[in-house]
């Protein structure tokens, strides 16, 4: 089917791109610079007339893959046209030509063996937004592998090709995935010829955990039929590798220590997300492209948050050390003599400290005494004063009005109202000037 033939009027072969058991894509340019890329699917049909099984077939599918192009998306590529080739009868699907390497090409030579974290999430968020919305359509893709993902080299977006496994019947399909399918990247129900959304889940899991880890959880050993049988076993019964595991041992060579050292710093949510869409039972991924869209949004929002989070504490921590090397500087120029003129300090120097010291411990301490040895005042209760004869006079009229006045024998307050003897004047002692202009006073301690 390599051969040079004609497809359609008004569209040129331009040779075979690729060829194999579920089809073969070719070159096909039109009228102009447009280049196209021609999918061929390999069950033939001898009749466009919907009693044909097959062409029935292919009509209802290629309806459903129209739904995919009735909104652009930047990860799908665009389908174009359909039909029956003039040569052979064979169904085909015309879709845009992407220019650019596919993921198989990008992990062999003269590239490394694996890819960056970094571009993992890129491919793992782009191949996401391509399921979403083929799911959203209700399209299943059914043929998910690391050579039909490419990388577009004039957009930097990953896209998702060759629907052709969408535009056959169930059996056409069983059929050809059986005996010419990409087994490594098929999930476990596909060996009984199903295909569902959780089905393009585990493919698409598969090529996360080949870019991570350098190869397939079950690699092909050679074409036989054993090697098929072993990795179909592997896919419904023996656990996956550990990613981490293979990651390290096919490290390139050519990275440094640092990198290798962070490129093994693989984020838990993207182990747990591919730990998921390799369960074995349908059930147990998530159901379908949206799905899983939400959980790599959210988990790669939660991790960004973190990074936010530890990159704010690292700048707390940095201004605390800056902090500390600052109060250890000046102790140690304190400590060697040497004046710290801080803004907003006033210094003084030892003896006067002592000096305030000394006086602050006496007032502590004579305070504490009269707290604690002085006679407590005992309560004054107040009576109604005697009535007295005018005779008496008005001396001590404002002690009468208040109810007592001061016994000198008795040294201590006498609410009789009856004593004559004026109140002792207490006038305050005069303390001497200080002079202030001779001293700085500083409230940090020097040592």
């Amino acid at each position: 089917m390599s051969k040079v033939f004609t497809i359609t009027e008004g569209l040129e072969n331009m040779g075979a791109l690729r060829t194999g058991g579920q089809g073969s894509v070719y070159k096909g340019r039109r009228f102009g610079p447009i280049i196209t890329a021609v999918k061929l699917l390999p069950t033939p049909v001898h009749t466009e007339s919907k009693e044909d099984k097959n062409f029935r077939s292919f009509q209802n599918e290629v309806e459903k893959l129209k739904k995919v192009n009735e909104e652009p998306n930047p990860n799908i590529v665009k389908i174009l046209n359909s039909g029956i080739t003039e040569s052979g009868s064979f169904p085909f699907i015309e879709m845009e030509y992407i220019e650019g390497p596919d993921l198989e090409e990008l992990l062999k030579e003269p590239h490394d063996k694996i890819f960056t974290v970094k571009e993992v999430i890129k491919v793992a968020d782009h191949l996401a937004n391509a399921l979403a919305h083929c799911h959203k359509v209700t399209v299943k893709h059914g043929d998910i592998k690391s050579n039909n993902v490419k990388l577009n080299m004039h957009t930097g977006n990953y896209v998702l090709l060759d629907f052709g496994l969408s535009a056959m019947s169930d059996e056409q399909r069983r059929t050809s995935i059986r005996h010419a399918g990409a087994i490594e990247f098929m999930a476990p129900e596909q060996s009984e010829g199903q295909m569902l959304f959780e089905t393009d889940i585990y493919s698409y899991g598969v090529i996360l955990y080949e870019l991570l880890a350098g190869q397939v959880p079950f690699p092909l050993l050679d074409n036989g039929q054993k090697s098929r049988n072993d990795v179909l076993v592997g896919h419904l019964e023996l656990p996956v590798p550990d990613l981490l595991a293979l990651r390290k041992a096919n490290m390139p060579e050519s990275w440094s220590p640092e990198k290798a050292a962070h490129e093994m710093q693989v984020p838990g949510w993207l182990i747990a997300l591919i730990s998921k869409c390799l369960e074995k039972a349908p059930a147990s991924r998530y159901s379908n492209g949206m799905e899983l869209q939400y959980a790599i949004v959210h988990s790669s929002i939660a991790d960004s948050a973190s990074a936010a989070t530890d990159v704010t504490g690292l700048s707390l921590m940095q201004k605390e050390n800056d902090r500390l090397q600052n109060l250890l500087l000046h102790y140690q120029e304190t400590q060697d003599g040497i004046p710290v003129r801080d803004a907003g300090v006033i210094v003084i120097s030892k003896p006067v400290f002592y000096v305030l010291s000394a006086g602050v411990v006496f007032m502590i301490a004579l305070l504490s005494y009269f707290l604690l040895f002085k006679e407590p005042v005992k309560p004054v209760k107040k009576e109604q004063p005697a009535k007295q004869n005018p005779a008496q006079g008005t001396t001590n009229q404002d002690e009468e009005d208040k109810g007592y006045s001061w016994d000198k024998n008795r040294d201590s307050f006498n609410d009789s109202g009856t004593t004559q003897t004026q109140p002792v004047q207490l006038k305050p002692v005069p303390q001497p000037a200080q002079d202030t202009t001779t001293m700085n006073l500083d409230t940090t301690l020097h040592f």
